[in-house]
């Protein structure tokens, strides 16, 4: 008769979770802050809410996943990025609102719990939180044999933030003459993937190890770049001049993001030649046959943060990005409408 007991057999290897969760502890410590209590492994994460300096502490939530970026490093083998694509786009959402982030919790679903895996993509987490401040006080980790097939897994995670009512940014301030400022993106970040796995791997049949004309990784590497924080620019800008609003550019792309900050009777007109659009993208719209439309709501096109100011701000702000190595560039501009983005 088997040793193996009757859960491990269908799956579910609770003692193997144990073992590898047994060391968070060292790992998670260097993302402590000093409003932390307790121990990692509790019922619930402890967080006390002091707020010095904070007149009128707001606090600020969000939950987001990495789509099926996942896939692209299930099918490298590398996960020690992941976390930090999961984290950073938590942040960077946040962000938008002049938010700090102050804890951050996670789920892995997965099929077979393979722990170097799950070594990977902690470490991921713990050290995109140790660079932006930000505590891990704890998470799920679920077997799940039967929903998970063989190595997938889904990474989500949920981020709780900090700003003073008066100095959030909504937008409501924005009006026709402002200037918006993009920042690049290292990439596709955490969004578009389905589609372009899709143009990539099943139209043209390219692999992994593939290399694109005018790309010098391979598609494995331009695919696993890492989702940027934004936040250490917003926090230095914010310092030097009034930032009247700002767009993470995820899911949605330039079309449904900035919408999101806009009063309703202006638009935000962008000039899609006012910065270089890498060929990676190039590829996937062209060989995928995707629209204008599309695929500047689909794929970040390149700029992954994006910031209104006043056009008086507008050489300040641009010296500011770059000194800070942001690669800034005017992308457009404000003017009377209804709320929504054109792209000439």
């Amino acid at each position: 008769m088997s040793s193996k007991k009757a859960y491990a057999q269908a799956g579910v290897d609770v003692d193997l979770g144990n073992k590898v969760k047994s060391g968070l502890g060292k790992l998670l410590a260097k993302t402590k802050r000093p409003e932390v209590l307790g121990k990692v492994g509790g019922f619930g994460g402890l967080f006390r809410a002091s707020f010095k300096g904070f007149k009128d502490p707001v606090l600020v939530g969000s939950v987001d996943g990495v789509g099926t970026k996942l896939k692209i490093a299930v099918d490298t083998g590398k996960h020690d990025t992941i976390g930090a694509d999961l984290v950073n786009h938590c942040i960077n959402d946040i962000a938008v609102l002049g938010a700090e982030p102050l804890f951050f919790m996670d789920y892995i679903g997965t099929g077979k719990l393979e722990p170097k895996v799950f070594e990977q993509i902690v470490s991921g987490l713990a050290n995109a939180c140790a660079a932006a401040n930000c505590s891990l006080i704890g998470g799920e980790t679920a077997q799940m044999p039967g929903v998970y097939q063989g190595k997938d897994y889904d990474l989500v995670g949920c981020i709780v933030g900090i700003v003073d009512r008066a100095k959030m940014i909504d937008g409501t301030k924005i009006k026709e003459g402002d200037i918006i400022i993009g920042l690049e993106s290292s990439g596709l970040h955490t969004n578009g993937y389905s589609l372009a796995r899709k143009i990539l791997f099943d139209q043209l049949k390219l692999k992994l190890t593939s290399k694109i004309p005018g790309e010098k990784e391979p598609l494995g590497k331009l695919l696993l770049r890492t989702h940027i924080n934004y936040l250490p620019f917003v926090k230095a800008l914010g310092k030097a001049v009034t930032i009247k609003g700002m767009a993470h550019i995820t899911g949605g792309g330039l079309i449904d993001n900035l919408p999101r900050i806009l009063p309703k009777n202006v638009n935000a007109f962008i000039d899609r030649g006012s910065w270089k659009i890498s060929p990676l993208y190039h590829l996937l719209c062209e060989k995928g046959r995707v629209s204008e439309e599309e695929r500047y709501q689909t794929f970040n096109m390149g700029i992954g943060y994006c910031f209104v100011v006043s056009s008086k701000d507008v050489d300040k702000t641009m010296a500011l990005l770059r000194k800070l190595r942001a690669k800034p560039s005017i992308i457009g501009q404000i003017e009377k409408g209804t709320g929504i983005v054109r792209i000439v």
